[in-house]
């Protein structure tokens, strides 16, 4: 059974730092897209980062360019998103996601169709 466990959310205030990690089992990964998304209070789920097999060339939304990092770790089975420069909007549940159906791509998958498999959710809060 594929399971991604995401770890890492809290409460920080306006300016501080989080790191996600999303951790997976039941299968390797390491060949796979992995992606972050979050969903505000409210709101629909949306993009937040991306990061192909390899770990070259992630892609960001713009709302959190120069500010978040995506990273992985193939031989944990594990993908990261680090998080400085919070801010309020910033607040939401963040979920990871792992795209199932292609191998060593290097295509962009940026949509929550695109990815089969995805985690519970940690909550991120940012206090103003």
């Amino acid at each position: 059974q594929v399971q991604l466990v995401e770890s890492g959310g809290g409460l920080v205030r306006a300016g501080g730092s989080l790191r996600l990690s999303c951790a997976a089992s039941g299968r390797t990964f390491s060949s796979s897209a992995m992606g972050w998304f979050r969903q505000p209070p409210g709101k629909e789920r949306e993009f937040v980062a991306t990061i192909n097999w390899n770990g070259i060339s992630p892609y960001y939304a713009n709302s959190v360019k120069g500010r978040f990092t995506v990273s992985r770790d193939n031989a944990k089975n594990t993908v990261y998103l680090q998080m400085n420069s919070l801010k309020p909007e910033d607040t939401a549940v963040y979920y990871c996601a792992a795209e199932g159906k292609h191998s060593y791509s290097g295509n962009l998958f940026l949509t929550t169709q695109e990815y089969d498999y995805w985690g519970q959710g940690t909550q991120v809060t940012v206090s103003s």
